[in-house]
């Protein structure tokens, strides 16, 4: 029954692509990309990588698609027919396309227990991980305290994307950034609605924060979380409205703390005469210390991700219309 799902879900996923590329409406475009992100999430959540699901429908059915309208709005809605043949894209895409699928066909099958990583790694995560870190989520355990330098070069790396953002367009004061001026004019139904679903967004993305523990979640995926409840604020209430509650100027600096949290934990297990990361040095008891250091990087990486969104948003949202 579960591999009928899947292609089904997979069948789907094609059709949804197909038709975004014969689109010419790119708000139809976002909308349909907001479609396929949610439809992998289910795929994922039907492979049993819940994790994975929780941060595909956080980051691409959500923040994504209205990063996507934010965009749409500085242009047209309609895209521009290409003055050249598309058959130099496609060959362009069959060929990447080929080289993608060739390259697959050395990995191990899905779910092979004879794969490597289910012979050398994951045996030792699943038999040692509740004596070692003491985490029923196995997932945020292997994330944060197995794979933390790995964890740590991801937050650097959203942390630099941000930089990047923030050095390219810059946060600008745009036409609606007065306060009391909304971008989707005065709805008094939507902000009522909105009033009461911002405390209950902003309530799940702290659960999700520092509940990654025990359940599915962590820093990531309550940043996107908590930015898409500001987000949600500033398109209801306006975008100065916002801005008097996130300033513009505090984002830069929460981005970079967010990642001076998580090296700071390192450090400070080094300074004990501990390995980096290990956060065995945070307490005298080795298993609270590794419940300790993963809330405490975990917390990094939920600054650092809320920063950077809230940063591409208002960088977006700030820029006027191309003409």
């Amino acid at each position: 029954m579960e591999g009928l799902i899947d292609v089904f879900v997979l069948g789907f996923l094609v059709l949804i692509a197909v038709a975004a590329i014969r689109q010419r409406d790119l708000f139809a475009v976002a909308m349909l990309f907001g479609v396929y992100s949610f439809m992998t999430a289910a795929l994922f959540m039907d492979l049993d990588a819940v994790d994975v699901a929780f941060t595909e429908a956080a980051v691409g059915a959500g923040v994504t698609t209205v990063l996507l309208l934010s965009s749409l709005r500085l242009t047209t809605r309609w895209e521009k027919r290409p003055r050249h043949s598309p058959l130099l894209p496609l060959m362009v895409v069959t060929v990447t396309g080929a080289a993608l699928v060739y390259a697959t066909l050395d990995a191990p099958l899905l779910g092979d227990p004879t794969a490597p990583a289910h012979v050398h790694v994951a045996p030792r995560y699943i038999q040692q991980g509740p004596t070692e870190v003491g985490m029923p989520n196995i997932v945020t355990a292997v994330l944060a305290s197995y794979r933390g330098y790995d964890t740590l070069g991801e937050t650097f790396v959203i942390f630099t994307a941000g930089l990047g953002v923030l050095l390219l367009l810059g946060i600008q004061d745009g036409p609606g950034t007065r306060p009391g001026s909304s971008a989707i004019g005065e709805h008094l139904v939507l902000r009522v609605v909105v009033k009461m679903l911002l405390p209950l967004i902003l309530l799940f993305a702290l659960y999700v924060q520092f509940h990654g523990d025990f359940g599915a979640g962590g820093g990531f995926q309550a940043g996107v979380i908590l930015a898409t409840g500001f987000i949600l604020y500033d398109l209801v209430f306006g975008d100065g409205d916002a801005r008097l509650v996130v300033p513009p100027r505090w984002l830069h600096r929460l981005a970079a703390l967010g990642v001076l949290i998580y090296a700071a934990v390192g450090l400070f297990a080094m300074l004990r005469g501990y390995a980096f990361l290990d956060y065995s040095a945070l307490a005298a008891d080795p298993v609270d210390g590794q419940h300790l250091g993963v809330m405490l990087v975990e917390l990094g990486v939920g600054i650092t991700v809320f920063s950077v969104v809230m940063a591409v948003f208002y960088a977006l949202a700030g820029r006027r219309r191309i003409p």
